[in-house]
């Protein structure tokens, strides 16, 4: 009888580890991470997709583009998120992350444009209207000393008059995002060393020591000039509005959403506009990305759903609902192409540069 018992008993936990292995193999939910700046163009595309299949509608965090990416490459499985979204390309340290950790089948899907803004509260005067050099005088953290860039001092600068006197005077103060937000990498990479270039001594420097040149160029000033705000681009948008001396650093969908309240400061002579951003001529745009990891396609319903209503003209396309949201999309033909890649879930074959 005891013996009858224990063998009940030993079936009965074995049932039950096997349920809990299979409950532990599977998700309902599609999980989202990454950028902020990609988080309310995700986030309607995943009511969208919601309303439209009855399939539990996607969790979207925005948790900035470095942190997305570690969460998404530290391994397959349903605890681990199936979408990543990022405001710039995943660098080759991340994908070789990717690969070390078993998430060796990622699709890249590249949905558009965003300009990154230096914003303020509209105060009905209009725009500032700077230089990328002068931008970088303000916010880097060290500048040249003399006019040979052999040495360098602490930025002296913290009023906007004081780089230029066209422009205001007015101390310098910049919210923006903290350095685990690809809106940051981009700004850095666009705006910092586009704006150091643009001062002789210092593009000889980069042509001697590209090295050096990176180094001084990519630093930000942390003597409070510059404050991290996190990663939630929309605290930013209420800073300004609470502070009207103050500027912002973040995606053209905010100020886009925003126009009431905020105003773009013209960059080398080009606002942050639609068309300057689709065609180029905006000196501070950048392409917006997700990936999709997908051996998740197998463990989590709907995920090629999701890609699918992503890439659909409904939202992406030139007339999409992403575009009321800011989005500026592909060309036709490159959106084509790029929709036939994102839903036959074809994998990257290169590690990005």
């Amino acid at each position: 009888m005891k013996s009858t018992l224990k063998s009940i008993t030993c079936a009965m936990t074995a049932a039950l580890a096997v349920a809990g292995a299979a409950d532990a193999q599977s998700r309902d939910q599609i999980r989202i991470v990454g950028s902020s700046t990609v988080f309310p163009f995700s986030t309607a595309v995943a009511e969208s997709f919601g309303a439209k299949t009855g399939n539990a509608t996607p969790v979207v965090e925005s948790t900035g583009s470095g942190g997305g990416l570690r969460l998404f490459c530290s391994g397959v499985g349903v605890e681990y998120p199936d979408i990543t979204n990022a405001s710039r390309r995943m660098k080759a340290s991340e994908f070789e992350n990717c690969q070390n950790n078993g998430v060796r089948d990622i699709t890249e899907v590249r949905i558009g444009f965003d300009g990154i803004v230096l914003g303020a509260a509209d105060n009905g005067e209009g725009p500032m209207e700077l230089t990328l050099t002068q931008l970088w005088l303000a916010l880097a953290a060290e500048v040249p000393a003399d006019d040979t860039c052999s040495s360098f001092q602490e930025n002296p600068y913290q009023y906007w008059s004081e780089i230029d006197a066209s422009l205001p005077q007015q101390r310098i103060e910049v919210f923006g995002p903290p350095p685990t937000s690809g809106t940051r990498d981009a700004f850095v990479e666009l705006a910092m060393q586009g704006g150091a270039a643009g001062i002789a001594c210092m593009e000889a420097l980069d042509d001697a020591d590209s090295d050096r040149f990176e180094q001084i160029a990519s630093r930000i000033r942390e003597d409070g000039v510059w404050v991290d705000a996190g990663e939630n681009d929309n605290a930013i948008v209420q800073t300004l509005v609470n502070t009207p001396t103050a500027f912002g650093v973040f995606g053209f969908s905010f100020l886009d959403q925003n126009s009431d309240r905020l105003a773009g400061a013209i960059i080398d002579g080009v606002g942050p506009e639609f068309e300057a951003i689709a065609d180029g001529s905006y000196p501070v745009s950048r392409s917006l990305f997700f990936y999709v990891k997908n051996r998740h396609a197998d463990l989590v319903p709907g995920l090629a759903g999701y890609v699918r209503e992503f890439t659909s003209e409904d939202a992406w396309g030139e007339f999409g609902y992403l575009t009321d949201r800011g989005l500026i999309p592909l060309g036709d033909d490159e959106r084509a192409e790029m929709a036939a890649s994102a839903r036959a879930l074809t994998a990257m074959t290169e590690v990005p540069e």
